[in-house]
């Protein structure tokens, strides 16, 4: 089979590997689509894991090969895959930490090589332990909208981290695909939203996806802005769905006191930056991460997205065929004013 294969920092390469063989307690799954995540984006950029690798995790496809020991599935189902599933019951998994389980580090799906997600490919092997995160795609739903359950999940995963009630307002800078979910989903929970990103293109989108106010992110008045909006008293929340160290300090300084600032985007290691620590003590202003997702969280998932309150056919603008991966992941790296969620495959 054709698989795209990293071989080290921005290597990646078309190469001919053998179709995975899977156990008697596996699936083997034909991918259709593969969505192209910031994480992986990063892994290749800064060669963070040894080569080679197949990655691509946001992925679903048809299941052509059923082990004999599998129960629930059958060949032709049209499945979403989640890589990651977690024990749920070692120390962790009881705090429900679930991204800090051992078992829910391990990837679960592979093309070959180390296991680190395998989409970029055109099969997969799902091991054992990640078959209860597989979910079926209804008949009037897409592939690409499969694919999309596992970065949603992130989403309401950290949403779930927030001590948030209905009219509150909350923040969310940056308004990439991630950015969007995070508005749309907070609107669906009756919170006001303001929403920044340098993209206008992108703050159209966000005041369709429900955010009540939108700004650029570089507006030298938006503390001004948000006081007024604030009534004084700052904001509830705010969410860093960008990279951006400065980004992290004016939330917390523009939440009120015991409010919350989360950040989801840091996922590099050795970012570090100044935070006035009285802040979090003093003014009880919380200072969140949230990383990955949550297994328990799948039918909550899939229920939004294969019903389409949050419609996430609007966010996917580019698809290319598994040959130009590098070109999709170049794109997502790099995007531009009318890209946002880029799609490896094109089976619909």
């Amino acid at each position: 089979m054709q698989a795209v294969v990293y071989r080290g920092v921005n290597d990646l390469r078309v190469e001919t590997v053998p179709v995975p063989r899977i156990r008697p307690d596996e699936l083997l799954v034909r991918v259709a689509v593969c969505g192209v995540c910031p994480t992986d984006i990063k892994k290749i950029q800064y060669g963070t894991v040894p080569a080679p690798r197949i990655f691509g995790h946001e992925t679903a496809g048809t299941v052509v090969r059923v082990g004999a020991r599998v129960r629930g599935f059958r060949v032709g189902d049209r499945v979403a895959l989640h890589h990651h599933v977690p024990c749920l019951s070692c120390h962790a998994c009881r705090h429900r930490a679930f991204a800090q389980c051992a078992q829910y580090k391990r990837t679960g799906v592979t093309a070959g090589f180390a296991p680190a997600g395998g989409g970029y490919a055109e099969y997969v092997r799902v091991m054992s332990f990640v078959l209860p995160g597989v979910v079926k795609i209804p008949a009037r739903n897409s592939f690409e909208e499969g694919a999309m359950l596992e970065p949603v999940n992130t989403v309401v995963k950290a949403i779930n981290r927030l001590t948030l009630l209905r009219g509150d307002i909350v923040w969310v800078a940056g308004q990439g695909p991630v950015g969007l979910m995070f508005t749309r989903l907070l609107a669906l929970r009756e919170v006001n939203v303001v929403a920044t990103d340098l993209l206008e293109s992108r703050l159209r989108l966000a005041r369709e996806f429900g955010a009540r106010w939108t700004a650029r992110g570089d507006d030298p008045d938006f503390a001004e802005r948000v006081r007024r909006l604030a009534r004084g008293r700052g904001l509830d929340a705010a969410i860093i769905a960008v990279p951006s160290n400065a980004v992290v300090q004016q939330a917390q300084a523009l939440v009120r006191g015991a409010g919350q600032s989360l950040v989801f985007a840091h996922t590099r290691r050795g970012a570090q930056t100044g935070v006035d620590l009285a802040s979090i003590c003093v003014d009880e202003k919380d200072l969140l991460g949230s990383y990955s997702a949550d297994f328990t969280l799948q039918k909550a998932v899939a229920r939004l997205v294969f019903g389409r309150q949050l419609d996430v056919r609007a966010l996917v603008t580019h698809r290319f065929p598994l040959a130009q991966t590098a070109a999709a992941i170049a794109l997502a790296a790099h995007p531009t004013a009318d890209s946002l969620k880029v799609m490896v495959g094109g089976k619909l």
